[in-house]
């Protein structure tokens, strides 16, 4: 979908420096523990209360597309949350960032769906994305990923189960009917497609000892 260009961007975002992380690789092996990634965060609603219910927590959300950070970033800065740092671009791996084992646990948020078969390598649960995350996270260490896209959600499944890394600790097909909405952080896109009687998937994957 096509971003609606924001007059000033560039200033709005020099207002907001301190929420913003500009060479993340920089921090690998010393980021605050613990810590939490949100890959793909949009306009922040999902970051910004999960960041209010755990303020224990430590957080970097990456979001490519710098009109939508700033969305996130001033929904953070609203929320007086102090434990999330943004990163303004795609990250190719998280091993560029993330020493073995230094992540809890990463979200997956309606990424995109990468829907043609020879853009499968692009999905951020192929196989080579999911050793990826086993690699950066703690024994123990969480993802957990919601689609509201059903093809993505049976090619997740077929991934998980020919990797040997994780445990399926929860899986739904209907989050909403399933689990009582008091115990879901949503995003914007969520509460959207939720709202129209759209089945969102959800899986929530342990990492092995």
């Amino acid at each position: 979908m096509r971003q609606r260009k924001i007059r000033n961007l560039d200033e709005k975002l020099n207002n907001l420096d301190m929420f913003q992380i500009h060479e993340p690789e920089r921090y690998k092996g010393n980021w605050n523990k613990p810590c939490y990634v949100e890959i793909g965060c949009g306009k922040g609603q999902f970051i910004s209360r999960l960041a209010r219910l755990h303020k224990e927590w430590n957080f970097v959300a990456f979001e490519g597309h710098r009109s939508v950070a700033l969305h996130a970033i001033e929904k953070v800065k609203g929320a007086e949350c102090k434990n999330v740092k943004f990163v303004l671009k795609y990250v190719n791996s998280l091993e560029d960032v993330f020493q073995d084992g230094e992540v809890s646990g990463v979200f997956l948020n309606f990424s995109d769906p990468w829907p043609k078969e020879r853009h499968a390598k692009r999905r951020l649960t192929c196989g080579s994305r999911l050793r990826e995350y086993g690699r950066v996270l703690s024994p123990g260490g969480f993802i957990e990923f919601k689609t509201d896209n059903d093809g993505l959600f049976r090619y997740t499944l077929e991934e998980v189960a020919d990797q040997n890394i994780f445990q399926v600790a929860a899986v739904t097909k209907n989050l909403h009917m399933d689990y009582p909405e008091e115990e879901i952080v949503t995003t914007e896109y969520e509460d959207k497609f939720s709202g129209k009687g759209k089945n969102i998937n959800y899986l929530k994957l342990v990492k092995r000892g």
